[in-house]
């Protein structure tokens, strides 16, 4: 039996997860959450969704949605984006998340050096840095800044030190006031394992 609440599965630290948890914490969904180990799937997600990544959101009707993108547009009710937004959000996707992946894990990645991948990521930020004013489309967050925060914070993350020593001050206010903030403290929230059987965690607003 499916139940009546949305089903969430999710894995706490994933960027793509994170920004799921933060549209569907700011628009108030009650959901039920399961969280998940990544590296035991359970199998009542892989039967609604065989591709085996978080998120991944179950509706009480069978509906389904398997990308992070897809369930904060469900969630805000924003389903077709300005081009200029969803432009932004497919580079922070592509380019910026494949030159991440090869900045946070030189080892894995010989072809270029770690600052060679650091460089090209700051031609994305550098974009950012002139575009916000605070926030990307002005004065309010909105989806677009909710999709790039947790990618962008997993770069500062990687040296720190040598982040707080560039010339980003508007990224780097940015940045503080999610870190910061309620929200994300809220999504950041433990929870334990969802173990089929056991009394399902609930997120009600």
């Amino acid at each position: 039996m499916i139940p009546s609440l949305p089903i969430l599965y999710t894995f706490r630290r994933c960027p793509y997860a994170m920004r799921a948890r933060m549209a569907l914490y700011t628009a108030k969904v009650d959901h039920e959450h399961r969280e998940v180990d990544l590296k035991n799937k359970p199998l009542e997600m892989l039967a609604i969704s065989p591709k085996g990544t978080v998120p991944v959101m179950q509706f009480s009707d069978g509906g389904i949605l398997e990308e992070s993108l897809d369930i904060m547009k469900w969630a805000l009710n924003m389903p077709n984006l300005p081009l200029e937004e969803a432009q932004c959000i497919t580079e922070n996707d592509t380019t910026f998340k494949k030159a991440l992946d090869r900045y946070k894990y030189p080892g894995r990645y010989l072809e270029e050096a770690q600052a060679d991948y650091r460089g090209q990521c700051e031609g994305f930020l550098r974009k950012l840095e002139v575009q916000l004013n605070p926030f990307l489309t002005g004065e309010t967050a909105t989806l677009v800044d909710m999709a790039l925060f947790p990618f962008i914070r997993q770069f500062a993350l990687v040296d720190p030190a040598w982040f707080e020593a560039q010339p980003y001050p508007r990224l780097k206010t940015w940045l503080d006031f999610f870190i910061s903030g309620a929200l994300f403290q809220q999504v950041m929230e433990e929870h334990p394992l969802w173990v089929p059987g056991n009394q399902p965690t609930v997120i009600h607003f």
